[in-house]
């Protein structure tokens, strides 16, 4: 990033929400007949991916899925609807929260079926990075997601850390025993 690039203007959480809504069919379900964790997680990394660039209005790239809790199954037929926004914007990378809710066709009956975190980070069309907008939370439960936003980020920096030390560790010790034990 240049020193000299300034920071966008600064945005509401209002302004990133997203909202997708898709059918389950056939295809997406499993032997059961529920919805696929992996076809789950397309549909949450492409809901988030709308409120990141409605944050950033530029090319993003999901950079991790922080968390995700598949809490009920989610079964054919039903409609899931998937809800995004934006936690918080550090400098170049933004955390969006995604809630996903199953709707049984018939009764009407919507249940919460999921939540994640995703990290995506801003880019330019070289795949530079690049700064993002401020994000301003302005209800109670937007101040609370932006505050838990940066515990999770000094949660993920501190596991980097502790994996990029196992992983020079033992590196040493192949090094030291001339192979992997």
């Amino acid at each position: 990033m240049s020193t000299e690039e300034t920071r966008p203007i600064a945005r509401t959480v209002a302004s990133t929400q997203s909202e997708m809504t898709e059918i389950i069919l056939p295809n997406d379900t499993n032997m059961l007949g529920n919805l696929l964790g992996g076809r789950l997680m397309h549909f949450i990394d492409l809901t988030g991916a709308m409120a990141a660039y409605r944050h950033s209005r530029t090319f993003i790239v999901t950079a991790a899925m922080d968390h995700i809790d598949f809490i009920q199954p989610v079964h054919l037929g039903n409609l899931v609807t998937l809800k995004s926004s934006v936690n918080r914007a550090f400098t170049s990378s933004m955390e969006v929260g995604v809630k996903v809710w199953a709707e049984n066709t018939q009764t009407g009956v919507q249940r919460h079926v999921a939540s994640a975190y995703l990290v995506f980070v801003a880019i330019d069309k070289d795949g530079r990075r690049v700064k993002v907008p401020e994000l301003i939370p302005e209800t109670a439960d937007e101040k609370r997601r932006y505050a838990d936003a940066l515990l999770r980020r000094e949660h993920r920096e501190a596991e980097a850390a502790r994996r990029k030390q196992a992983r020079i560790e033992t590196a040493a010790n192949e090094s030291a025993t001339g192979g992997p034990s």
